[in-house]
């Protein structure tokens, strides 16, 4: 899959625009995970009840419906010359203030957090469209892979920043100074905004497409990549869902599974992006996701063996579930660049976003129904089929990539 960018439009400098990306990568992550991976464990410790601590995850709500008004974000500039930038700068603050809001609020009264954590959710949303508009924008085709490494590895950081740091700030000096903490290290990324260098031009001077999510389905190259979006991953949300939970009736201490999960999210967002960025850019993205789809099918095959009993022992589970950690990076960052190539330069952020949450909904889906498949017919069963859909994707995914065509235009 090839594309061909826009000649006239100047790209910002290489390495300024690296570090331009993992600057706004990083201002999304760390206040994703305070809320996703920090608040959650204080809510129990404060005895909050874990059926209102699961009502947390409808913050993920804006991430799948982003692409509702992703168009907008391409559309509207809050400054003329400013058009990704002002959206970033804009969002960053509401989000830092939301922050701040929690000082006034218990951490038990979950109504509360939950409201402030939607607004943050609906800012960080917007301005993940903004992100991925300008990334997709301005990365020329062979800095794809490197840029979305940057992304995974940023990712990474806001782990270990809004989780972990989140986390041992709160034990050590309590929650106010927890929450000024974060709250000041997410002003900093700010810099990267002012950094950003864009060439769209004043507003009104000269007419466009408009975007829109019809635009981007009228380009049948575009169609092509949906299916791609909506297939490859198809069957990972019944395993990722259903990993933990197995873990533990196969026996496996709580601590441990922590620490495997952790250790391998914060190896495989560092390595296995890094990794990925490397053989996209010597051998493409056909040979990667074929790779990375091959890899994760003889995971998922492993997870199943094991529940039937022909493999024993922890230490395949710790190995199958390590190395599924590290192909889904790797895997983020072969989609993300396919993503990029079929995003069209008069809407980036919008093509960008449809994609994203096409992958992103299956995934989710396949998470929803993981639980009552495994209640009907078991964990070996599951898993199985979790294997078989795998390896069905692959093959579908090579055939449509074969199909697919870039358009010019980009």
């Amino acid at each position: 899959m090839t594309a061909v960018p826009a000649a006239a439009a100047p790209r910002p400098g290489r390495m300024r625009l690296f570090a331009v990306l993992a600057g706004l990568y990083v201002a999304q992550a760390i206040p994703s995970y305070l809320f996703a991976a920090a608040i959650p464990p204080i809510m129990r410790e404060q005895g909050v009840s874990r059926t209102a601590i699961g009502y947390v995850s409808i913050l993920f709500l804006p991430l799948v419906l982003k692409f509702l008004w992703a168009p907008w974000v391409d559309r509207i500039r809050p400054v003329a010359r400013a058009h990704r930038a002002s959206w970033v700068i804009i969002t960053q603050s509401g989000i830092i203030l939301s922050i701040l809001a929690l000082l006034w609020v218990d951490v038990r009264d979950v109504r509360a957090v939950l409201a402030i954590g939607m607004v943050a959710s609906l800012l960080l949303s917007t301005q993940d469209i903004a992100t991925d508009g300008y990334a997709a924008k301005y990365l020329p085709e062979e800095d794809r892979a490197v840029g979305n490494a940057i992304q995974g590895g940023s990712v990474a950081l806001g782990v270990v920043v809004g989780g972990t740091l989140g986390l041992v700030l709160y034990h050590h000096v309590g929650w106010t100074w927890m929450l000024l903490t974060i709250a000041a290290v997410s002003t900093l990324p700010l810099v990267a905004a002012f950094m950003m260098r864009e060439d769209d031009g004043p507003a009104g001077a000269a007419p466009a497409p408009r975007p829109s999510i019809m635009a981007f389905l009228r380009r049948p190259e575009a169609r092509q990549i949906l299916w791609i979006a909506l297939v490859y991953r198809a069957s990972e949300g019944f395993v990722k869902a259903m990993e933990g939970p197995y873990l533990v009736d196969a026996g496996v201490p709580l601590n441990q599974i922590g620490y495997l999960s952790g250790l391998s999210a914060a190896t495989a967002g560092l390595a296995g992006s890094a990794i990925a960025a490397w053989i996209i850019r010597t051998r493409g993205l056909s040979f990667v996701l074929s790779l990375l789809g091959g890899m994760r099918t003889l995971c998922f095959l492993l997870f199943a063996l094991h529940a039937f009993g022909v493999v024993t022992g922890k230490e395949a589970l710790f190995g199958a579930a390590g190395f599924q950690t590290l192909i889904r990076y790797m895997e983020i960052v072969a989609l993300y660049s396919l993503f990029m190539a079929v995003s069209s330069s008069e809407q980036p952020g919008t093509d960008f976003t449809i994609l994203a949450c096409a992958q992103l909904v299956v995934y989710l889906a396949g998470s929803l129904l993981s639980g009552r498949i495994a209640d009907w017919i078991g964990y070996g069963w599951l898993f199985a089929i979790s294997t078989a859909l795998s390896a069905v994707a692959v093959i579908a995914t090579l055939h449509l990539l074969g199909r697919a065509r870039p358009s010019p235009s980009r």
